[in-house]
């Protein structure tokens, strides 16, 4: 990525390239005590909405209002016969936390959601919110499985999932750990299942936060990326609604085949979506 950026303390930096080698150096034991220190910054913060969203926990709503207006529109254009012949939905919360996106959106439309998160405070808080005597999960639509796994090191089941959502973590891998991620990825997809990125835009280029070890990207730079990863770009929507001082919020929907267009009235689209729990 030739583009240039800068850092939390100002630096510039020419390109990608020169801010990655000034990360990692050479060899893999810096980019391990990078890795490290990313958690260990999630570590510290405290189980709650508002910890998961840095202070902004009054964006829940909008997040999640905008997230179910995309999914919808999705579900629509890729499943909607599989759905009206009731395929069992399942689907995979990449770097989860404490289950927001989940409990909030996932659960509402999938029979299974599985989550994965390498902070273990936050998944506890998760299966502890999501277990069935809270009252937030029936047997037709539950949280399954919790993997308490780095996002670099894991690999989902294959063929078990209709959509990958991946909200506000991707930031935390580097390049080629994000290619290798979405490559691995693939293979857990079943057939018009998709992924959903929703990520903090940067104008241009990227920023590399210096504390919590997350790089935030352009949209350039995330279209790049998932050329490299062999992904095709089916749609995408701005997030509106948050604070003018927070990034650019952009979600993605990326798919392992050609998108083809969609024809149909909303009437229709709106049959064919899968119910929601009463």
């Amino acid at each position: 990525m030739e583009v240039g950026g800068s850092d939390s303390d100002g630096r510039e930096f020419k390109n990608a390239e020169e801010m990655w080698r000034e990360e990692f150096g050479e060899g893999d034991h810096q980019k391990t005590e990078w890795y490290r220190k990313g958690v260990g910054y999630w570590e510290g913060v405290d189980a709650s909405v508002d910890g998961v969203l840095g202070g902004y926990g009054h964006v829940n709503d909008a997040d999640i209002k905008a997230s179910e207006a995309f999914l919808r529109t999705l579900l629509s254009d890729r499943l909607a016969a599989d759905v009206a012949s009731t395929r069992h939905l399942v689907a995979l919360d990449c770097g989860s936390g404490i289950g927001r996106v989940t409990k909030n959106l996932l659960l509402r439309y999938f029979n299974e959601v599985d989550l994965e998160e390498p902070v273990s405070h936050f998944l506890e808080a998760a299966r502890e919110s999501l277990c069935p005597e809270n009252g937030t999960v029936s047997d037709n639509h539950k949280a399954v499985n919790f993997y308490c796994v780095p996002l670099q090191e894991f690999t989902p089941e294959a063929g078990r999932y209709d959509v990958i959502w991946v909200q506000w973590c991707i930031g935390q891998l580097a390049d080629d750990d994000f290619i290798s991620f979405f490559k691995r990825a693939k293979v857990g997809l079943k057939p018009n299942g998709f992924f959903v990125l929703k990520e903090n835009i940067a104008k241009s280029g990227f920023v590399l936060d210096k504390e919590d070890k997350s790089v935030t990207r352009s949209d350039l730079y995330f279209k790049e990326l998932f050329k490299r990863c062999g992904l095709y770009l089916f749609k995408s929507k701005d997030q509106k609604g948050f604070p003018a001082e927070l990034f650019q919020v952009k979600m993605y929907a990326l798919t392992t085949d050609i998108p083809r267009r969609v024809h149909c009235t909303k009437a229709k689209m709106l049959s064919n979506l899968p119910g929601l729990i009463k």
